[in-house]
């Protein structure tokens, strides 16, 4: 879980346990009754903004749990090979890590480049790798930068041309 939603939830949970006792305190003195509005609503919004970013939570924890199930299914169903062609995916494999090297990749650049090529989208690496999708668009951007191409399918075919 990312920290930025909880951090919002506590906030708010205080924000809320505050104004309970405010408005507690607030009763017993006999505050004005818009002042009394005013704080409960405080309240009920700050209630209706915790329970909708728990719903959300839930939801997009669903998501990545069902895109990293999707993930590891395909990653199983991948038809058995021939021994040739193992040879052939093992060589292609060490020409792709010699040219990630070559155009200086980082380790996290090299692991995006590589699940590019594979055909993730950038959500799927997101979730795969447990980050944002915006840092696998930022990364993804480096890597074209670096390879010299425009973009994702200029990327890919830079390592397949020759063979067709």
């Amino acid at each position: 879980m990312r920290i930025l939603e909880p951090l919002i939830i506590v906030v708010l949970t205080i924000i809320v346990t505050a104004n309970l006792f405010d408005l507690a305190s607030d009763l017993s003195h006999g505050s004005p009754v818009w002042h009394l509005l005013e704080e409960g609503l405080v309240v009920l919004v700050s209630l209706s903004v915790i329970i909708g970013l728990l719903i959300y939570l839930r939801r997009q924890k669903r998501t990545l749990e069902q895109i990293r199930r999707d993930f590891s299914r395909q990653q199983r169903e991948v038809a058995p090979v021939s021994a040739e062609l193992l040879q052939a995916r093992k060589q292609l494999g060490n020409v792709i890590r010699h040219q990630f090297d070559d155009w200086q990749l980082t380790g996290s650049e090299q692991e995006v480049a590589m699940l590019l090529l594979k055909g993730l989208s950038f959500r799927e690496i997101a979730a795969v790798r447990d980050t944002h999708e915006k840092t696998v668009r930022q990364q993804a951007s480096a890597i074209y930068k670096k390879a010299g191409v425009s973009g994702r399918h200029t990327f890919s075919a830079w390592f397949i041309e020759d063979f067709l």
